[in-house]
């Protein structure tokens, strides 16, 4: 069978520029998405959005003047019927259905951004060529944008060789993955549960360039959660008796989080990374928010810690006669390989341009909540995997530097074509 080209390496990081010039956070890539939706109804896709592809009930971490905000701002880039479809929440997901039997496998992909505000540095290579962030505080510093130019481009692929294929393609496009937020409400809408293959991958992640990992290992569960402390006003020096001190309340919960002792069975991660508290010097603080996460290399772990966290931020608040809300703002569990998919990672990675060594397995070190989905789609009886793609970073992840190798696109997604047609191409 003779297949049209693959898409080029051009092509590839003329997208991804395109991506990168325009970060939006977590529940708010409203113009990601609208993008992605017409690139994808364009080549004939059918494409599901809003609560087609997330629960409602599962959603964490949508903050709503953050949403409402960015939401205002894509009105002037998306059409009032193209947000009137997205039903105010982001996130996409595009079938292809060949209209000939073969089994139904996906790809996922990440649309979110980072708060990371961009280097200017003049020799940082989007501000050297021009497609920086257009939006100030925010950054793709992950490889999302990448992640995303890489799935278009198979989309594209996809549509032109169609009648070459057998069988069902999906493409995911998760929003919220920064904060481990999305996955969970696109599992629990059941849109990935008739896949018998799901294919996760990223770029970067601290391995050397031209090496592919094919089935990395310690994912580590994660549980993000807030906490909002009240307490009682008062003069600081007239009436300091009267005040219930949320500050204090906070910072004890702050110091007895960090205590938390490790866990013997698997690796384990405790961190306190926002806390914000009062009115003034000479007010007893009434108000505090905290921001934190826990991991744990089993789920059983993770839930140790979290439940240890709970324990003791309440009893920072019980002690300054304070009061604490909880509320979960993501989560990702771990996850167990499919032998057959790291084998055919391993297999595609072997004929990608630029690979140069493929290896079984890394330390992850830290979640992605592509598990939640991984897990989902083997509990329903498919086979899941995730692909590392090593890329010299002019930064680590997450950094306002950070800067892959943009010909990396063309390694993942080389893989991906190759899985495509091994899955789905006519026998």
């Amino acid at each position: 069978m003779t297949y049209l080209e693959p898409i080029s390496q051009e092509w590839l990081i003329a997208k991804r520029r395109e991506i990168h010039a325009w970060p939006e956070p977590g529940w708010c890539e409203f113009v990601s998405t609208a993008r992605v939706i017409e690139h994808l109804e364009k080549l004939g896709f059918k494409v599901l959005c809003g609560f087609d592809v997330i629960n409602k009930d599962f959603i964490r971490g949508a903050i709503k003047p953050q949403v409402e905000k960015f939401y205002e701002a894509a009105k002037a880039k998306v059409s009032p019927e193209m947000l009137e479809r997205m039903q105010g929440v982001t996130g996409v997901v595009g079938v292809l259905e060949t209209g000939r039997p073969g089994p139904t496998i996906s790809f996922l992909c990440d649309l979110d951004a980072l708060p990371v505000t961009e280097s200017s540095d003049p020799e940082h290579a989007p501000t050297k060529e021009g497609y920086a962030s257009q939006i100030p505080g925010y950054m793709h510093a992950c490889g999302h944008d990448g992640h995303q130019a890489v799935l278009m481009g198979l989309a594209s692929w996809l549509a032109a060789n169609k009648d070459k294929l057998c069988g069902t393609v999906k493409l995911i496009f998760e929003p919220g993955e920064e904060g481990s937020r999305g996955a969970r409400p696109m599992a629990e809408s059941g849109v990935a549960d008739d896949l018998d293959y799901l294919y996760c991958g990223h770029l970067g992640c601290d391995i050397p360039a031209g090496e592919v990992v094919t089935a990395p290992e310690k994912f580590l569960c994660t549980t993000k959660v807030d906490f909002r402390f009240h307490g009682t006003p008062s003069h600081a020096g007239m009436q300091p008796e009267v005040g219930r001190n949320a500050l204090m309340a906070a910072s004890t919960a702050s110091l007895a989080l960090m205590a938390i002792p490790r866990h013997g069975q698997g690796m384990t991660r405790v961190n306190v990374g926002y806390l914000r508290a009062g009115e003034g010097r000479n007010v007893i603080a009434s108000t505090a928010e905290m921001q934190v996460e826990v991991r744990g290399e089993t789920e059983a772990i993770n839930q140790c810690l979290y439940d240890e966290a709970i324990a003791r931020v309440t009893g920072a608040a019980a002690m300054y006669g304070c009061t604490v809300e909880t509320e979960v703002m993501g989560e990702a569990i771990d996850f167990v390989k499919d032998q057959e998919v790291q084998d055919n990672f391993a297999e595609a990675a072997r004929q990608a341009k630029y690979c140069t060594k493929v290896s079984d397995t890394m330390n992850f070190n830290g979640s992605d909540d592509a598990t939640v989905l991984m897990r989902r789609v083997q509990n329903k009886g498919g086979k899941a995997g995730y692909v590392v793609v090593g890329s010299e970073l002019k930064a680590g992840h997450h950094q306002a530097k950070f800067e892959f190798e943009e010909f990396r696109l063309q390694e993942l997604f080389d893989i991906y074509h190759y899985l495509v047609i091994k899955h789905l191409g006519a026998k």
